[in-house]
């Protein structure tokens, strides 16, 4: 079995370093690269072209969409789905013209990252003042830049909503128990939506759970996995 990881906004393989060592028990690990395309549709394609004939799929966030994605586009080759603290709901209005103003103003030379407090405000409460998780997530955008940022920012996300009848492989839902960017009921769409599915919800952790808790949830996706014979 392989497995390959499709992380969120504005994040690399890092997302998923200290997760790694539980998860490789079920085989080599892909990591999927998000940074050059502009649709979700070509970075799926992209994932699919690097990824092994089967794979267990795993999806962050941003990367959920990417995840579904590479599902309409190979189905037979998904063994398992994990979704973590993802959506499958179209912009907002408000979404939409925070896309308009950086469309129309951002100077993609004068990207420094992300700032301090918007990453805090993605955290559990209890993590907010953790300097190292701070920097360690403003590390990964600064590593991307501002062009990744500008394409990423711009992605048009479709509500998918009435779409998720049709994922038939075994899906795993999880949310983070405080997340502000993500909402559990948002989770729950999704675990409505898959027939099938499990819904987990992994404790006093916010939107980054692979940083916030990775012991966790390695242990609850290994733990399904193996109830999935995977």
């Amino acid at each position: 079995m392989a497995m390959v990881l499709v992380p969120g906004f504005m994040l690399d393989a890092d997302l998923w370093r200290d997760m790694e060592p539980q998860l490789a028990r079920f085989g080599p690990i892909g990591h999927a690269d998000l940074t050059r395309d502009g649709t979700f549709i070509k970075m799926a394609e992209r994932a699919l072209a690097g990824a092994p004939p089967t794979f267990v799929l795993v999806g962050f966030s941003m990367g959920g969409y990417v995840a579904r994605e590479i599902v309409r586009q190979a189905a037979d080759r998904v063994s398992a789905l994990i979704l973590i603290a993802t959506s499958a709901r179209g912009d907002n209005e408000v979404q939409a013209k925070r896309k308009a103003a950086i469309e129309a103003q951002m100077n993609v030379a004068a990207f420094r990252g992300l700032s301090a407090a918007a990453v805090a405000s993605s955290l559990h409460p209890d993590n907010t003042g953790r300097a190292d998780l701070i920097a360690r997530i403003q590390a990964m955008g600064q590593r991307l830049g501002g062009e990744v940022f500008r394409r990423q920012s711009l992605l048009d996300r479709k509500d998918e909503r009435e779409e998720l009848s049709a994922i038939r492989c075994p899906t795993l839902v999880i949310a983070g128990d405080q997340d502000k960017l993500r909402s559990r009921d948002e989770s729950l769409e999704i675990h409505r939506g898959v027939k099938g599915s499990a819904f987990e919800v992994i404790g006093n952790t916010g939107h980054m759970i692979p940083l916030e808790a990775p012991e966790s949830l390695a242990s609850t996706i290994g733990e399904w996995l193996d109830h999935q014979g995977k």
